[in-house]
């Protein structure tokens, strides 16, 4: 939680409440004592903005370099940053190291936010912002009870947990921002509590949690409950080791490692959790994907890959990852399948028998869709462009799966290329997947009345598929077999008891 003015939460066993300070206080309560976390006064950090375009795997360095010269041959002077770190645990190598390519000078949030889209008009580049704080954030922090009655004060946060390992309800906790269900909702959790100060000066609420009871709240958000166990199991130990992957990676400048929404992973807490979710954690307690080579594996996952999963560079560009390789997801040979690449529109009507079409929680509607844009809502969605009005958009580079890597928007007033499978899908309304096709229709004069997209798939489809996932399980494939084809032959190996 962040952006909080005050915070009610009630523990479910006995609780410690540390206050730091001089001296530092420690408040204790009973079971379900309602207790309040007020903000008395606070100061937003003082925060300065670098507009990064490229973010690429530590080992790419010709990548790396190229990007530096294409930014500096611009005109602009370019600051690399390392984020992530390398280490071992029993003999296996976890290495999360990425470089990200940002454009100097520091600027301040609206000066950045026109650089970025000045960025974007001049040559279509899709970017964020990289936050560097110079002040800290502070905030003076009120601990009462329920009924109003003071228990304390702190500058330096305040920190909550339950010795019996009970956990907590926490009130109006907010979800699902910037999306349709948008709301708040009270909700339970394991481990404990930190109230802290969020860039803004007001209240952040962080769980404390184990990465094994992260996984409980975790895993049920991101794949059906009622899914087979080994399904089940694929996700648990895929969600575990993204998780690895992104720690170090993001949020450098908050108060907690990862976020509960999208951006990170979706997370509930005790509230999200189900037996059989449970269950798949425990069974693959410590357990994660490595390649050959005995790296970690950054084991993404998307919903449908629409019958053939892509390769990672295709999706995020830098070097390609040998576990990362799309392949056809069928669970039988298939005498004539088109490639998705060179023939998309054979591919996307051929009769499949694509895992993640025969499982019972399939949907033709994600499997194979279609979506049409009258012309006047594509120029409005492309108006950011400066190209006047969309004449023409043809693929000009497709990915092992048909997904489109290099998009040639043609206008009235001008051409752009739109790069990059999440940029091309974004900058089209969010379409389900970049693994599509499409048509225009015109009327008598030749001018474009409607572009009609017919595609497949549902997300970035590099990685495991988890309605594939669903369907290798109940074609009798347990979980390591379901990774190993996923993940082009990585084998599961245990990183702590």
């Amino acid at each position: 939680m962040e952006n909080r003015q005050e915070v009610t939460f009630v523990p479910a066993g006995r609780v410690r409440l540390l206050l730091p300070g001089t001296p530092e206080k420690v408040v204790e309560a009973p079971a379900g004592t309602p207790l309040v976390v007020r903000r008395v006064e606070g100061t937003p950090a003082d925060r300065r903005f670098r507009v990064q375009v490229a973010e690429l795997a530590w080992a790419d360095k010709q990548g790396v370099a190229a990007e530096r010269t294409s930014w500096e041959q611009r005109g602009f002077q370019v600051r690399l940053e390392q984020l992530g770190q390398v280490y071992g645990i029993v003999g296996k190598i976890l290495d999360n190291r990425k470089v990200v390519v940002l454009l100097e000078p520091a600027l301040d949030a609206t000066e950045a936010a026109a650089r970025q889209a000045q960025l974007h008009r001049t040559w279509g580049a899709t970017s964020t912002l990289a936050e560097e704080v110079r002040t800290p954030a502070r905030v003076r922090l009120r601990l009462e009870m329920g009924d109003g009655i003071p228990l304390g004060s702190s500058d330096d946060g305040i920190r909550a947990e339950t010795p019996g390992g009970e956990g907590f309800e926490v009130r109006s906790v907010e979800f699902g921002i910037g999306y349709p269900n948008h709301g708040f909702e009270t909700r339970s959790y394991r481990g404990g509590l930190a109230f802290a100060a969020d860039s803004a000066g007001t209240i952040a609420v962080v769980n404390l949690v184990t990465l094994e009871d992260l996984l409980r709240g975790l895993v049920p958000s991101e794949i059906f409950a009622a899914a087979p166990a080994e399904a089940l199991k694929a996700q648990a130990v895929t969600a575990r080791g993204e998780v690895l992957a992104k720690v170090g990676t993001r949020h450098l400048t908050d108060p907690y490692l990862l976020c509960s929404e999208q951006h990170c992973a979706v997370y509930r807490g005790r509230s999200g959790e189900a037996p059989s979710t449970n269950a798949a954690v425990e069974a693959t307690r410590g357990l994660a994907l490595f390649s050959t080579e005995g790296r970690l594996v950054d084991s993404v996952y998307s919903a449908v890959c629409g019958g053939h999963t892509e390769d990672n560079d295709a999706v995020w560009g830098g070097v390609p990852d040998p576990s990362l390789r799309g392949r056809p997801d069928v669970l039988e040979p298939v005498p004539g399948m088109p490639d998705p690449r060179r023939q998309p529109e054979r591919f996307l009507a051929f009769d499949l028998p694509a895992a993640c079409r025969r499982g019972r929680f399939a949907q033709p509607t994600r499997y194979r869709w279609e979506r049409r844009f009258t012309a006047a809502q594509l120029d409005g969605l492309l108006e950011p462009l400066g190209i006047g009005s969309v004449r023409h958009l043809e693929p000009l580079d497709r990915g092992a799966s048909g997904r489109v890597r290099r998009l040639l928007v043609s206008g009235t007033q001008g051409a752009t290329e739109l790069r990059g499978e999440l940029t091309i899908r974004r900058q089209l309304g969010m379409l389900n997947s970049a693994l599509f096709v499409v048509s225009e229709e015109r009327d008598a004069r030749g001018n474009p009345v409607a572009f009609v997209f017919r595609g497949g798939g549902w997300g970035h489809g590099v990685g495991l598929c988890q309605t594939g996932a669903i369907g290798r399980a109940e074609a009798g494939q347990d979980y390591r077999a379901i990774l190993r084809h996923y993940f082009n032959g990585a084998e599961v190996a245990r990183i702590y008891e």
